[in-house]
């Protein structure tokens, strides 16, 4: 039986796990390449892609051909915002992001582990504190990279027009809060497999084989009984199609992400209370 002091938790040592996870990123040699090599990607997304297609984009012929395009789609919402480099930049950043939180939360604590590292820390934080600590840390660093990009194309969108400055910069806000929505379960999924796995590398392909034969798993369960499509609720990100048109949107989008978060940090408690450090 747990005693409910198993439960409670410090924010201070929570906010040291958070300030440790910043550190390790953006004040460490292997950090800042990461942070380099993220940093260049996004200037040639936003220089090529998004810069180039947006004289497209504006172009009256096109809008007629998008509008069909688009309409079958279901991305013709995409169409009417007031800044093109934010439609462009969401088509981009709504699937490129949950694959690159991924990538960059999937070595929580499994390095740590492996070091004995982690050992010493639960000498100083509960496990809870622990999975919180860096889940969070996790957290505050996509959510930064996020930012930092939006801002770039929004001063990318006022140069070009310096009119644009409102509006980006309040659709870009906007765009924030459904970015970082949807990033969250992605994370969360992270931290539940660090709280078992001893091996960034080995939950890089635990994750690949969850979404890749677990949907066909799903897939060849449905033909024989169609409920069973309910189990796609089991993947991250499975409302993002629903999302990215931006057209008859319900609270599901919001609720359904919150609640996979939920589920995979409370699982991911119970595995770290059980397992060895």
């Amino acid at each position: 039986m747990l005693s409910p002091h198993h439960f409670q938790l410090n924010i201070w040592r929570i906010w040291a796990l958070i300030k440790f996870e910043l550190i390790r990123l953006f004040f460490t040699k292997r950090g800042m390449l990461a942070v380099l090599a993220f940093a260049t990607a996004w200037f040639i997304i936003l220089y090529y892609p998004v810069n180039s297609a947006v004289s497209i984009v504006s172009s009256e012929g096109f809008k007629d051909m998008a509008k069909q395009m688009f309409g079958v789609l279901g991305l013709s919402e995409l169409l009417n915002w007031p800044v093109s480099e934010l439609a462009l930049y969401w088509l981009i950043a709504i699937y490129s992001f949950p694959v690159f939180a991924l990538i960059a939360s999937s070595d929580q604590t499994c390095a740590d582990r492996t070091r004995g590292t982690l050992r010493f820390i639960s000498l100083r934080a509960s496990r809870n504190e622990i999975l919180f600590g860096r889940f969070l840390g996790q957290v505050l660093i996509i959510s930064t990279l996020i930012l930092l990009t939006l801002l770039a194309t929004v001063v990318m969108a006022t140069w070009r027009d310096t009119s644009l400055f409102i509006p980006a910069l309040t659709k870009s806000l906007y765009l924030f809060k459904e970015l970082l929505i949807a990033v969250l379960p992605f994370i969360a999924l992270m931290a539940f497999f660090n709280s078992f796995l001893r091996s960034a590398k080995l939950t890089a392909v635990i994750t690949l084989l969850f979404f890749g034969l677990g949907s066909i798993f799903i897939s060849i369960l449905e033909y024989q009984a169609p409920i069973a499509i309910h189990l796609n609720y089991l993947f991250p990100g499975m409302q993002l199609d629903a999302v990215v048109g931006q057209q008859g949107l319900d609270m599901s989008h919001y609720v359904i992400p919150l609640i996979q978060t939920v589920a995979y940090l409370t699982l991911a408690s119970i595995f770290m209370k059980r397992s060895a450090l």
